[in-house]
């Protein structure tokens, strides 16, 4: 089960790493998995705020190439490949739009059921990045103050108290500013469900400072698109 690789102690710093359908092709990704392979990557997560094409055929792709686990990531309903290992059943609790937060989870819950994937509820939280990103847009929720410290962690026991099983913090793709370290180790201190963070993490010293403060799985995506070999400086 993928979930109890998240929840395995023996590695507590997991990253995972974002591929966008829309923002890569066959070569791009091919190119990345290599360097997943050698740079040990724990979770591949495919998904986007908005994809255009199918996924079907990439996660097969990833698939077939590659050993790592492979967890859907989806911004919306055509985001679904009974292909892949598991799936990110995504809640924005941070959020006040229904259809985010249980609507589309009704509509995809049969066919969830039907190709038996592993689903992990998760209580999705955006975060204030500086900048309005594509999230912030597609979903028509508003982030979390960056500096709003207790609304977070009150967010999240709610979440973990409704029985999600992971709290991911969203900073957005491209996000200026990653999620503040005092809002993470605040949210730590006071959940044991495990958190994942993701948005603006573009170094080594960024990567470093997120684990420190209480993060269980980084995620990396944006700043791999054009340049998949960055993922050697960020983890070296």
């Amino acid at each position: 089960m993928v979930y109890d690789l998240i929840l395995d102690k023996g590695k507590s710093e997991k990253v995972a790493v974002l591929i966008d359908p829309d923002k890569n092709d066959n070569i791009s990704v091919q190119r990345t998995l290599e360097i997943c392979s050698k740079c040990n990557i724990d979770f591949i997560l495919v998904g986007g705020s908005l994809v255009s094409v199918p996924i079907d055929e990439l996660v097969g792709e990833i698939k077939k190439n590659s050993s790592v686990p492979v967890i859907l990531f989806p911004g919306s309903l055509l985001q679904i490949s009974e292909k892949a290992d598991a799936i990110l059943l995504l809640s924005l609790i941070s959020g006040r739009n229904p259809e985010y937060l249980i609507g589309n989870h009704v509509i995809a819950a049969p066919m969830l059921k039907k190709i038996k994937i592993e689903t992990i509820p998760t209580g999705y939280m955006l975060i204030e990045s500086g900048k309005f990103t594509t999230v912030q847009y597609i979903s028509n929720t508003t982030p979390i103050p960056f500096e709003k410290t207790d609304i977070a962690v009150a967010t999240a026991i709610a979440g973990e108290m409704l029985g999600l099983k992971t709290i991911y913090l969203e900073a957005g793709s491209g996000a200026l500013q990653n999620v503040p370290e005092k809002m993470i180790s605040a949210i730590k201190r006071n959940i044991s469900i495990p958190i994942i963070v993701g948005g603006g993490i573009r170094s080594k010293n960024q990567l470093e400072k997120t684990f420190k403060a209480g993060a269980d799985i980084i995620v990396i995506g944006n700043s791999l698109e054009n340049k998949p070999e960055k993922l050697y400086e960020i983890l070296k």
